[in-house]
């Protein structure tokens, strides 16, 4: 069963304290305005007496408590609960009643009987002067209890399902990076297996270089965000591999502002568009080709390209290109990461295709050197 949640003595006698002060300086003006000249208000006994009358139902609150959450109203057993919230009122009634005349007790011979009436009178008189306003202070009490267990539940399913939503999100984030690993090792591998016949050092060279770049990604693995710097030093492996492959007809520039080094970024969000720069910009070509890698900080954004001087994109390339797992796969990503606060635009033109994204700009913990950007 779970724990009954209890408001906390302190905070429930402070409640009962101020409410005992009012109900002082109420009773002190009504005794003032009704008093006989010459007559004196006796203000502590007031101050005790209005005190004692809240500090009973502040007492009786924690039992309350337990009581309502042990029979709860809301229930299918509600006529049950109802039957003994009713026996219960009743006793707090009845202990209110016998507090409050062992309180006046002190201060007055029997605790203010008048001689013509019998006790059994007076008692009743007493008892039925305060029931209405007992049965209500206990059903204050319930109620209070019941929408403070209803905001706690409700604050309880907010970050239970805020809780839910990350981990959906994290789970999505995984199976993501899960299909985006095999597509760049399933590519990397074709590269290299048409090399293995025709230049066994140049697949050579690649293979060497792609257990470099695996040990990078394993080292990362888990990591949903890296420093630009860890991003920029694992795209520089993947560009290793690509030389090999190309030598010549590829060239690579980088324009790394130095602000931006230690800026967050998902884990390898460049190197599918690298790689379609590569695939689109640059094998086409007979010559030599371009791939151009800059980013900036625009305020409290973190804006990265990647261009190429290929020939542009024909409809059906540019079709491939919107649906490939690469670029499917980085959108999906960005968009679990920073909902409507990314951009990911193309820029296609004569001049070949740029691809941009635009992210929230946030630090990673410092104590990282700069990457030292080289393309082999």
């Amino acid at each position: 069963m779970q724990k009954t949640w209890t408001p906390p003595v302190r905070s429930v006698f402070i409640g009962a304290t101020l409410l005992g002060l009012f109900s002082t300086l109420q009773a002190y003006r009504l005794t003032s305005l009704s008093a006989k000249d010459g007559m004196d208000v006796e203000v502590v006994h007031l101050l005790i007496l209005n005190l004692a009358y809240w500090y009973v139902p502040a007492g009786l609150t924690l039992p309350i408590f337990r009581l309502a959450h042990r029979f709860r109203l809301d229930s299918n057993q509600w006529f049950r609960s109802l039957l003994v919230h009713a026996a219960a009122a009743a006793v707090f009634s009845v202990l209110h009643t016998a507090a409050m005349l062992a309180v006046r007790s002190t201060f007055w011979p029997s605790a203010g009987k008048p001689d013509y009436v019998d006790w059994m009178t007076f008692v009743q008189r007493q008892y039925l002067n305060q029931l209405d306003w007992a049965l209500m202070t206990y059903a204050a009490i319930v109620g209070l209890s019941y929408a403070l267990g209803y905001y706690r539940e409700s604050r309880a399913r907010e970050i239970k399902a805020a809780q839910l939503e990350t981990s959906l999100v994290e789970a999505r984030l995984k199976t993501l990076e899960a299909q985006l690993h095999p597509h760049f090792l399933f590519n990397t591998l074709h590269a290299i297996s048409t090399l293995v016949h025709t230049s066994p050092d140049t697949a050579d060279r690649m293979i060497s270089r792609l257990s470099d770049l695996l040990r990078l990604a394993f080292e990362a693995s888990g990591a949903t965000g890296v420093s630009l710097q860890q991003e920029l030093e694992f795209l520089q492996k993947y560009l290793e591999i690509e030389q090999t492959r190309f030598q010549d007809r590829l060239s690579v520039r980088f324009d790394i502002d130095p602000d931006t080094f230690d800026a967050q970024v998902p884990r390898l969000i460049l190197q599918p568009l690298v790689e379609n720069a590569i695939k689109h910009g640059v094998s086409p070509r007979s010559g030599q080709g371009l791939v151009a890698i800059a980013s900036r900080r625009r305020g409290d954004s973190l804006w990265l390209e990647v261009r190429d001087d290929g020939v542009g994109l024909s409809p059906g390339a540019r079709h491939n290109l919107h649906n490939g797992v690469g670029l499917s796969n980085t959108r999906d990503r960005l968009e679990c990461l920073y909902g409507d606060a990314h951009r990911l635009e193309f820029s296609d033109g004569s001049a070949g295709l740029a691809v941009r994204i635009e992210i929230p700009f946030r630090r990673m913990p410092s104590g990282a050197d700069h990457a030292s950007i080289r393309v082999a």
